[in-house]
């Protein structure tokens, strides 16, 4: 039986701490999965749920984007999965007389755990200027308050229009036409601040911002590198993957500066071996640094350029550019700067290079470890230049892996919702629509704030997600969303972003990806696409929380008539009725979605082109994959200061936050704890279950403060340490982003402790 939602926050000032585990999964994950999908859900519900998970018949996980393979288990789940489908199928509810019982400033008051614990909302509801709390209001009304505020703008760049990654592709494809239509390209998302780097990076070396392997070319890599990744609790699924790799010879190096438990080994609870003994999956962990990756990969390039017959010359002088120049860079790579940037011995690195020309297929996967940092998009660029040394893609078995995190969030890109689209792009929804879409670009996430605090953005309108719990410099990030006139949350569930408003705030619940979703045509389905660029179908089979709410299509369908009324030529009534037809407009709009109903039709979906996969052929401005030669760079920090990382706990899915524990690294009850090195902490005169406020350092010479962290002595790298997000956001400064994508910062932190 469900169980009812915690009336008080918990108590988290004394978390308790063990050893971390070495290994992940087995049975503890199948009854904590058990455990928590009872809560939310019942035994019924849960059964009837989570056998849909990621089929073919059923719905795509609102979790992580990572693949499914043509044979699907039973389970096609991971414990993390499970939460998250648990938190959206609950049956528990906030209702108006929640709201009602609850002002603003005591939900502002509360944790982000016990907001998501209260269940789904079921009825749109509305903070009037100078009101106390949220009110139920009538859909109609939402989207007249909403063609207002939009409607009174001195321009469409007043507006800003936020994506989350969980966004179908047909509402992102109508989230994007519609601001377009409306007159602005402010379309920042979630990719703005995780995988933008990575985009970046490999727009400029390989032509297209996304991977280019397949499930299959993991299980037949001889190698395969994971730098700053923790699958274990971001992906878990991921871990059977390299779990079959590993059966069929593959080699694993993990690049960290933590120990990772899912690395280690693996309890694959598909089978009772995998449950009882695993499969160890390290070959070779190299505790790096933080921020010391880009200084190993070139070290390591300079290497295999110095091997007798290591580098493919074929593969270089028929699809390459710039190889002059990068290794003339390359070479002059230096062994002590090297280690003293990453911390990692001479013979560390030297093993990684033997099994690096010992294999002829390599993948190198990445994720926030790479990307969060000023210098990332270099790094990811050294990471290329290794692959291009040995033609290491554009063959099976091969390529560049970034592991993207929220479902869909590499679909809604592919849709439109970026800030700085291409002309194409622009060219051809022009021509389908007959409307002339604005060419300047737009605010991303870091501009965005960056405008709402300085007057020049009025209204947020965020579709999903949490943007006040997902962004960097909290305080900044709070007084310039409650400067603006008009905030607007598409939601399923609570969460930080609906207590800090602007004048007015309107929360529109939605349907989840475990809903039906029935329109004036019938029963609807939604497509989405994975980390590896399948696009699949995805259909819920629970009746909705309420029926008061509607679909994300459905929403933006409604506010466009609402906001651009008959001047639209768009029919928007009837994309809002059938899902197909807005599938035949993508299909005409899009490369690579021609057919787009038929093939989306198909159980197995289908995938995506992808030129340097397919035919290496490398849509770059010089025709060819570029070598890049950039100054190497790693964090310098002061004496008596520690490199801070953020990241997630294992009962964590980016903001949402499903329990106080994060099981692998043996904590229990909390989650306002720093985890430093015993050395550091020693010469830092940081006991082990000591107090201690954070205080970031910056150029701006701000007072950035996290108070009150129980110091672990844990494992980490030397001059590293870690604590979770979104409780550590408030010390990455807004200004502090990585160059070229404009990410925030977060895994390179400065800071120092001062008594709580």
């Amino acid at each position: 039986m469900a169980t009812k939602p915690p009336a008080g926050d918990p108590v988290q000032d004394a978390p308790q701490v063990a050893p971390p585990q070495h290994a992940a999964a087995g049975l503890p994950a199948i009854g904590h999965t058990l455990k928590i999908a009872q809560q939310q859900m019942g035994l019924t519900r849960t059964a009837r749920t989570l056998l849909k998970v990621n089929q073919k018949d059923g719905f795509d996980c609102p979790g992580c984007a990572w693949p499914e393979g043509d044979k699907r288990h039973t389970a096609e789940f991971c414990e993390n999965g499970a939460k998250a489908v648990a938190e959206e199928a609950t049956l528990r509810r906030v209702t108006p007389d929640f709201f009602a019982a609850h002002p603003l400033v005591d939900l502002a008051g509360r944790s982000g755990y016990w907001l998501g614990q209260q269940g789904r909302i079921t009825e749109p509801m509305y903070l009037p200027e100078g009101a106390d709390r949220y009110e139920a209001v009538p859909w109609e009304r939402a989207f007249e308050i909403i063609a207002e505020e939009l409607t009174a703008l001195d321009s469409p760049d007043e507006a800003l229009f936020y994506t989350s990654g969980r966004t179908s592709n047909e509402a992102a494809f109508l989230f994007q036409l519609f601001a377009r239509e409306f007159g602005t390209n402010n379309l920042p998302d979630c990719s703005n601040m995780c995988h933008e780097s990575s985009g970046s990076a490999l727009n400029e070396t390989i032509g297209i911002g996304k991977g280019s392997v397949s499930l299959e070319d993991l299980h037949h890599a001889d190698l395969i590198i994971v730098a700053g990744q923790n699958p274990g609790t971001n992906h878990p699924r991921m871990l059977s993957a390299l779990e079959k790799a590993k059966s069929t010879g593959a080699k694993i190096i993990s690049v960290n500066p933590l120990p990772e438990a899912g690395l280690e080994r693996f309890k694959n609870p598909q089978t009772p071996l995998g449950m009882l003994k695993g499969t160890a999956l390290n070959d070779l962990f190299l505790q790096i640094r933080i921020g010391g990756d880009q200084a190993l990969f070139r070290l390591l390039n300079k290497l295999v350029l110095e091997a007798d017959g290591a580098t493919d010359e074929e593969f270089i002088r028929e699809h390459t550019h710039g190889y002059e120049e990068f290794a003339a860079t390359a070479k002059e790579a230096d062994w002590a700067d090297t280690l003293t940037a990453t911390g990692l011995t001479r013979p560390e690195i030297e093993r990684a290079l033997a099994m690096i020309l010992a294999s002829q297929r390599t993948i190198v996967c990445w994720a926030m470890g790479l990307t969060q940092h000023k210098h990332s998009v270099a790094t990811i660029r050294e990471v290329v230049n290794l692959l291009l040394l040995r033609g290491n893609i554009g063959r099976p078995g091969a390529g560049v892996c970034p592991v993207r995190g929220h479902s869909n969030v590499q679909g809604d890109r592919t849709m439109g919702i970026f800030e700085r689209p291409a002309p194409a792009f622009l060219d051809a929804l022009d021509k389908e629509f007959g409307i002339t879409s604005p060419r300047g670009h737009g605010y991303d996430v870091v501009r965005s704030i960056q405008a709402l605090r300085d007057g020049k953005a009025k209204v947020l309108f965020a579709m999903g997600g949490n943007f006040v719990g997902a962004t960097p410099d909290t305080e900044v990030t709070e007084a310039a969303i409650r400067r603006a006139s008009l905030t607007v949350h598409v939601s399923t569930k609570l969460n930080r972003s609906h207590t800090v408003t602007g004048r007015r705030a309107l929360i529109l619940p939605t349907l989840g990806r475990t809903d039906k979703d029935v329109q004036a045509s019938g029963k609807q389905f939604v497509t989405v696409e994975d980390s590896m660029g399948m696009v699949h179908a995805s259909r819920g089979n629970l009746t909705p929380a309420s029926p008061h709410l509607l679909s994300e299509p459905a929403i933006v369908a409604r506010m466009a008539r609402a906001v651009l009324g008959r001047a639209s030529s768009t029919p928007w009534e009837e994309f809002e009725r059938d899902y197909a037809t807005i599938r035949d407009r993508i299909s005409r709009v899009i490369p690579g979605f021609e057919d787009f109903n038929a093939r989306a039709a198909r159980p197995e979906g289908f995938r995506l082109p992808h030129a340097p996969r397919d035919e290496r052929r490398f849509p770059t401005t010089t025709g060819k994959a570029n070598f890049t030669a950039a100054p190497v760079e790693y964090p310098k920090v002061p004496e008596g200061r520690l490199l801070l990382q953020t990241l997630r706990s294992h009962d964590q899915y980016n903001t949402t936050i499903y329990g106080l524990d994060d099981r692998y690294r043996g904590i229990t009850g909390g989650r306002r704890v720093v985890m430093v090195n015993p050395q550091d902490a020693a010469e830092l005169g940081l006991a082990d279950g000591s107090y201690t406020d954070l205080v970031s350092e910056w150029r701006d010479g701000v007072e950035r403060r996290a108070p009150g962290f129980r110091v672990v002595h844990y494992p980490t790298a030397r001059g590293c340490a870690a604590a979770y997000y979104p409780e550590t956001n408030v010390l990455v400064p807004l200004d502090s982003t990585a160059d070229t994508s404009n990410t925030p910062a977060s895994k390179s932190v400065v800071v120092r402790f001062e008594p709580a």
